[in-house]
């Protein structure tokens, strides 16, 4: 993870001037699942209050900074200060998609985080983020899948594109182990768990071979007949958890 490394250190050299409390890897390159050059890296920074203009614009030169350098384009961060850490409703400044805008810190996060975060400077998340609250990170996966996820499914221009595939089938058998078991699971772990959800085989294939190497189809009948069998399996498996929890 030579490029992955590099990169690190130049964004945690880059950030030492505004003297952060502290900076969490969370998400694959936390959970051990991580894939380089595949796999986002997505951080948490944080910073003395305020997060003022000045503050703003020096993050901004600090990632714009960084866009020669290989992987940036995945390099995602959140920032908070110590007194804006609660409260999962809550909108941060966000370096991601390579542009500054405001997201929240969600309860999946907050978990990562505090289950295996990965302290990459300063504090751990134990002594900074507050806990999630019993029972909200069940409840908010559950509304992601209804909310977010299920009227998606209905949308057939989406299902041809591989980013939507890929995350809706793992995000689904992630959910459901979270719910069923309350406890969070990798994305090859995912992998795995989807056909003993009843997922279709060749697509959880098909996913595997992208993620982490080996023959992936790309002809147009495949990737058509690809996306009618993710929708026809997503669309009820989705209502069957909702109903069912």
């Amino acid at each position: 993870m030579q490029q992955t490394d590099a990169l690190l250190d130049r964004f945690l050299t880059g950030l030492a001037p505004l003297s952060p409390v502290a900076v969490w890897a969370h998400g694959s390159l936390a959970g051990g699942d991580y894939v380089e050059g595949r796999s986002d890296l997505d951080l948490i920074a944080v910073l003395p209050p305020p997060i003022g203009p000045r503050t703003v614009w020096r993050l901004a030169v600090l990632h714009a900074r960084l866009r020669a350098e290989p992987l940036a384009a995945g390099l995602h961060c959140t920032y908070l200060t110590p007194d804006t850490t609660e409260g999962a409703e809550r909108r941060h400044l966000t370096w991601a998609h390579e542009r500054l805008f405001r997201r929240t810190v969600t309860p999946v996060t907050r978990t990562e985080l505090h289950t295996f975060g990965r302290v990459l400077y300063g504090a751990p998340p134990v002594d900074v983020l507050p806990p999630v609250p019993d029972g909200e990170l069940a409840a908010y996966v559950l509304r992601d899948q209804r909310d977010y996820w299920r009227p998606h499914v209905d949308r057939s221009d989406l299902w041809t594109r591989d980013i939507w595939v890929d995350l809706g089938m793992v995000t689904f058998a992630r959910v459901t182990v979270t719910v069923r078991e309350g406890r969070l699971i990798s994305k090859r772990e995912a992998l795995e768990v989807l056909p003993a959800l009843g997922a279709p085989e060749e697509v959880v294939a098909d996913i595997r071979a992208r993620r982490y190497g080996g023959t992936v189809a790309t002809d147009e009948k495949w990737i058509q007949r690809r996306a009618e069998l993710v929708r026809g399996y997503l669309g009820p498996a989705i209502d069957g958890l909702v109903a069912g929890s």
